[in-house]
C-alpha cells in the first residue's frame, strides 16, 4: 500500500461570513486563541505523518505562504531580546525547506475544482484533503485515527470522517449511507448532499476530513457543475464510489465549524479551557461575564 505523504488545504475561499475582519485577513489566518486556524489543521496533519503540505490558494491569501516562511526580522528581534521560548515556538512549527506547495484556484468553483487545481502537485498517489474551516479537538488527530483504519482497509480504500448531528440538522451537511463494519469504520454505501431530514439515510454527515485516491482527479477533470453551479466534490465522490469503496470513520473528537461565527468562537472557548497556562484564569473571566462568579 501506498503511503500517503501528502495532504491538500483549500485555502482560496473569500470568508465572506466574517467580513468585515477577512476585509484584509484570509479566514484561514484568524486565530483560535493563539494559532491561526490554518495552522491547527497544519499540526494536525504533521502529527499524522504528511511530508508535503499543498495549499490551493486564491487572491489576497500571500500572508499564508509568509505565515510558513521564516521572518527574519522577527527572529533577529527575538534574538536580540533573548526571547528564547518564542524563538522555539516558531522553529518547531516551521516546515522544512520543500514540504510546502503552493497552487491558485483562479476562480471560486468550488472544493471539488480546488482539489484538482492541486493534481499536479499530488501526482499519482493518495492523498489526504483536510478543510481549514474544521477543527477537531481531540488527544489524537482526526487524521491520524483516519490513517490507522486506513493502513489495514485495502489499497484502493477512499476515507470519509463523520460525525453524528440532530435530524433536524441534517439538510445543511453532505450525509452518508453506513453498510457493513470494516474494523472501526463502516463501508459507505451511499452520499447525498443536503437531504431532506425525511430522505436521509442516516444521521452521519462528513465532516471535512478526507483519505481519496488519485482517480479523483480523473473524475473531476470533466465534473459537471452541481450545486451552487460549482464543482462539488462530493458528487465527483459519488461517481468515484462507483469503482472504488469508500469508507466512512465516525471520529473521536469534538468538531468545530469555524467557517461559522458560533463555531469560531466555541473552538476559541474550548481550546482556551485545554491550555494549562491560561485555563484557569480564562474560567474565572466566562463566570464572571455569565454572573457565576
Amino acid at each position: 500500500m501506498k503511503p500517503i505523504r501528502k495532504a491538500i488545504f483549500p485555502v482560496a475561499g473569500l470568508g465572506t461570513r466574517f467580513l468585515p475582519a477577512t476585509k484584509a485577513m484570509p479566514k484561514e489566518m484568524l486565530p483560535v486563541v493563539d494559532r491561526p486556524l490554518i495552522q491547527h489543521v497544519v499540526d494536525e496533519a504533521r502529527e499524522a505523518g504528511i511530508e508535503h503540505f499543498i495549499f490551493v490558494t486564491g487572491r489576497n491569501k500571500g500572508v499564508i505562504e509568509d505565515h510558513f516562511d521564516r521572518q527574519f526580522e522577527l527572529e533577529l528581534t527575538l534574538q536580540e531580546r533573548q526571547k528564547r521560548a518564542e524563538l522555539s515556538l516558531l522553529e518547531k512549527d516551521l516546515p522544512s525547506a520543500g514540504q510546502t506547495s503552493f497552487t491558485r484556484q483562479q476562480s471560486p468553483l468550488g472544493l471539488g475544482h480546488a482539489v484538482w487545481c492541486a493534481r499536479e502537485l499530488v501526482g499519482n498517489e493518495p492523498f489526504a484533503l483536510l478543510l481549514p474551516d474544521v477543527l477537531v479537538q481531540h488527544s489524537r488527530g482526526c487524521l491520524a485515527q483516519m490513517m490507522d483504519v486506513y493502513r489495514d482497509a485495502g489499497n484502493d480504500a477512499n476515507m470519509i470522517a463523520v460525525e453524528e448531528v440532530p435530524r433536524e440538522r441534517i439538510h445543511m451537511y453532505g450525509v452518508v449511507g453506513v453498510g457493513a463494519k470494516h474494523g472501526k469504520a463502516f463501508k459507505v454505501t451511499e452520499m447525498v448532499e443536503k437531504p431532506s431530514r425525511e430522505a436521509a439515510p442516516s444521521n452521519l454527515i462528513i465532516t471535512g476530513r478526507y483519505i481519496l485516491q488519485p482517480q479523483i482527479f480523473d473524475i473531476l477533470a470533466d465534473q459537471t457543475r452541481g450545486a451552487g453551479g460549482e464543482i462539488q466534490l462530493t458528487d465527483a465522490m459519488i461517481r468515484l464510489a462507483e469503482v472504488q469503496p469508500f469508507l466512512g470513520l465516525k471520529f473521536e473528537g469534538k468538531s468545530f465549524d469555524c467557517g461559522s461565527k458560533i463555531g469560531f468562537l466555541a473552538a476559541n472557548v474550548a481550546y482556551a479551557l485545554e491550555r494549562e497556562d491560561i485555563a484557569p484564569g480564562f474560567r474565572a473571566e466566562l463566570k464572571e461575564i455569565l454572573g457565576e462568579g
